[in-house]
């Protein structure tokens, strides 16, 4: 008699798991959109005249630093995320679960709080950029701007700090130990029925031991095997992410209003129009896949959005991204730049979702979780390469 499912009482399960998402999310948003504090802080007081505009002379007299601070993040982020990607596949069964998880939030949120006391300590600014590029890689944002940068790293630290506490209460949830046992059973079912079916149904003590010691050489086949029924998937997801990351923020954190003069909207239009835009419309194409999943996962209209959305680049360029040197300014207007960046996130979230749920269901049902740490890899493989053609995109501005 099948045992019926309990009741996640209060959705308590989903919002640890959605708690655990947004410590794991946070870091590198808060790093990103706190550009303004960081960049202020890399500027080169030498480097701009004191009789001049200030505004004017900030724009085309920027330091090194802080004229490569988006792109240096962007790689700082995206090549430990790669490296921790692919060991993850080796360290799974090595290393416990509460061990990575909790291990990795308590690490966050000590850098959170190094962050939030360095906004108080004056440093240099070549000090401060390799102390930040350094608290990057292990986690991986006037007097005013100061403390908003400090209230800002300590919130980050309270929300890791309750993300790690809801990952302590999660064991004890009733909802959740079932599906963990369900999970456990179904495994240790799995695992003598693939001894024997490698043996060829022989049920012989000796032969199954035999079985069993070339097992880890069948899974390394069936690896490959299962890239072979994915490997658009993860190359689309791949793609969609080199595009994405080749601009954002590098080219998209530069662009300035044409419309402020000074005031709110010039203060505003950065946190507001990109990085805040972004990720609300990324999040609803993301969500907009929990009701809609088109085009299916064998159609050609997939790969040839992801393809298309290669467009964005040069319109992203084509804005008033400042300072330029190469290329004319052909859309002033700031509505060019938030459509741009509307269709631009939107696409990059449903579009990303659609490959990452057609992976899993391009393999059989025991290949699910292969299938996943293979797009996963790829999906980190495309925020890395991005990261290293943001340099290209934002010289050839």
């Amino acid at each position: 008699m099948a045992v019926s499912s309990p009741r996640d009482k209060y959705s308590a399960v989903w919002l640890i798991f959605f708690m655990l998402g947004l410590g794991t999310l946070l870091p590198w948003n808060f790093f990103m959109t706190a550009t303004m504090y960081f960049t202020s802080r890399l500027k080169d007081s030498s480097l701009v005249d004191s009789s001049a505009n200030q505004t004017e002379a900030a724009g085309e007299h920027r330091s090194v630093l802080e004229a490569k601070f988006n792109n240096v993040m962007t790689l700082c982020a995206m090549l430990p995320l790669l490296l921790c990607t692919c060991l993850n596949s080796f360290l799974l069964s090595l290393v416990p679960q509460r061990v990575r998880v909790m291990g990795s939030l308590l690490v966050i949120m000590f850098v959170f709080i190094v962050t939030a006391i360095i906004v108080k300590i004056p440093m240099e600014p070549l000090p401060f950029f390799s102390v930040t590029m350094v608290k990057i890689v292990i986690i991986n944002c006037g007097s005013e701007l100061r403390d908003a940068a400090f209230g800002y790293f300590i919130t980050a630290c309270a929300v890791i700090f309750l993300s790690a506490l809801s990952y302590i209460l999660l064991p004890k949830m009733e909802f959740f130990q079932f599906y963990q046992e369900k999970n456990r059973r179904q495994r240790s079912n799995e695992e003598p029925n693939s001894i024997s079916l490698m043996n060829g149904e022989s049920t012989d003590a000796a032969d199954a031991a035999d079985a069993a010691a070339e097992q880890p050489k069948q899974q390394n086949v069936s690896m490959m095997r299962i890239f072979k029924k994915i490997w658009l998937l993860a190359l689309l997801v791949c793609f969609t992410f080199t595009v994405t990351i080749g601009t954002f923020p590098a080219i998209t954190a530069d662009t300035k209003s044409t419309l402020a003069d000074g005031g709110s909207w010039e203060l505003y239009f950065i946190p507001v129009s990109c990085f805040l835009l972004f990720n609300l419309c990324d999040w609803g194409g993301r969500s907009l896949t929990a009701v809609c999943m088109w085009p299916g996962k064998d159609s050609a209209i997939l790969p040839v959005s992801i393809v298309c959305r290669v467009v964005f680049v040069p319109l992203f360029m084509l804005c008033n991204v400042q300072p330029r040197l190469h290329l004319p300014i052909f859309f002033h207007h700031d509505g060019f730049f938030i459509v741009f960046m509307i269709l631009f996130a939107f696409s990059n979230g449903y579009l990303a979702s659609l490959c990452m749920c057609y992976g899993p269901k391009n393999v059989l049902p025991h290949e699910a979780e292969t299938a996943g740490s293979i797009m996963a890899f790829f999906l980190s493989l495309g925020l890395a390469l991005g990261a290293a053609i943001s340099f290209i995109f934002r010289a050839l501005v």
